[in-house]
């Protein structure tokens, strides 16, 4: 993964952790849809600390006695962090064993499961069946004036920030890209790590041509060119002339510029728009990802270059602890919005550098 990513606000305004306690990276799923009422599937809404998604899905196949592939959750979400999710457990013609059973507080090792909620619904959870999801997270050991932090974060709430993929998406020290790298040069893995790793490598390239984008001041522009994206959906259009109209619907956030996801086909864009993109990706490390995942049979793609968290408010707890409260669609990551902020390292990270640097 490109681990100097340009900011679009300017320089540094803080440097902060984040998850130094659980509490402090709260997120709870805005589900995409409301349960039936009826059939095989018990919709569970859970909270938990200390526990990430897959471990989850294993307490509730032990807990009901089925197979694994009988549950079904939406997202991901960490273990480093207090979580509220949805899953669907498959029980059909049965009654849902004692709730009491899946719940614990474990003070030794800080794990936390309650059920908030449940309901029947007629089928499995699918991944990727959110609106998004609510954060609430507390920087702390910040560093850097609250006059420059406030006025940043006043530019973010107005502008966005860039749409980048978060660090999450490529492993750890972006080890991904590097395999996807040696997967196309004939390196065998295991089908759900071959998915992993085609998205990692489309994910990099769009960061790439995002990074040009946002160094050009064009990442919440139009070009010559563009393929526009509408928000809220994966729905683009044009290019097509510019005019008054679609300037509006870009003040608006109605719509937004988009950068390819990579595969197979013409890229949608043109002119302008479409030079930079070829520009951006075609060093031969990106040419070697560009022709695997051609081969692999993905087909071109577009994902909006510009993100605006909703309802982004912020208080200061102590002088130096900031709380943060926002909503993102699914498909965005909160690191996005952070790191337009400064560096924010989690503990056992390196000491953190100056503000500015």
């Amino acid at each position: 993964m490109s681990t100097d990513l340009p900011r679009a606000h300017g320089a540094a305004v803080l440097a902060a952790r984040i998850r130094v306690t659980p509490e402090d990276f709260d997120v709870t799923e805005l589900d995409g849809f409301e349960a039936s009422g009826a059939g095989e599937h018990l919709l569970l809404t859970i909270e938990k600390r200390g526990m990430n998604t897959a471990f989850v899905a294993r307490l509730l196949a032990e807990w009901a006695d089925v197979d694994e592939r009988a549950i079904g959750y939406a997202g991901l979400k960490d273990r480093h962090a207090v979580t509220r999710q949805r899953f669907s457990v498959q029980l059909p013609g049965r009654a849902a064993p004692d709730i009491a059973a899946l719940e614990r507080d474990d003070e030794a090792t800080g794990q936390r499961l309650r059920v908030l909620g449940q309901a029947r619904h007629s089928r499995k959870l699918p991944r990727g069946a959110l609106d998004g999801n609510r954060f609430v997270l507390v920087l702390r050991e910040v560093a850097g004036g609250h006059a420059a932090i406030d006025e940043r974060l006043q530019a973010i709430a107005a502008r966005g920030v860039p749409n980048y993929f978060g660090e999450q998406r490529f492993g750890h020290g972006g080890g991904n890209v590097d395999k996807a790298g040696r997967m196309f040069a004939g390196l065998r893995v295991r089908r759900d790590e071959r998915a992993l790793l085609l998205s990692a490598a489309r994910s990099e390239l769009f960061n790439r041509v995002l990074a040009a984008r946002v160094a050009g001041g064009s990442w919440d522009q139009g070009l010559d060119g563009e393929a526009w994206m509408l928000d809220g959906s994966r729905s683009v259009f044009g290019p097509e002339p510019w005019s008054d109209a679609l300037a509006a619907r870009l003040a608006a956030f109605d719509i937004h510029p988009s950068a390819p996801l990579w595969g197979r086909g013409e890229l949608r864009s043109a002119g302008a728009a479409q030079a930079l993109e070829r520009d951006a990706i075609a060093d031969a490390a990106s040419l070697a990802l560009r022709a695997g995942l051609e081969a692999a049979g993905l087909a071109q793609e577009r994902r909006a270059t510009r993100l605006r968290p909703a309802s982004l408010e912020w208080q200061w707890r102590e002088a130096d602890a900031l709380e943060l409260r926002f909503s993102l669609p699914a498909g965005t990551y909160a690191t996005s919005v952070l790191a337009e902020l400064g560096p924010v390292h989690e503990p056992g990270a390196p000491r953190l550098p100056p503000v500015g640097n």
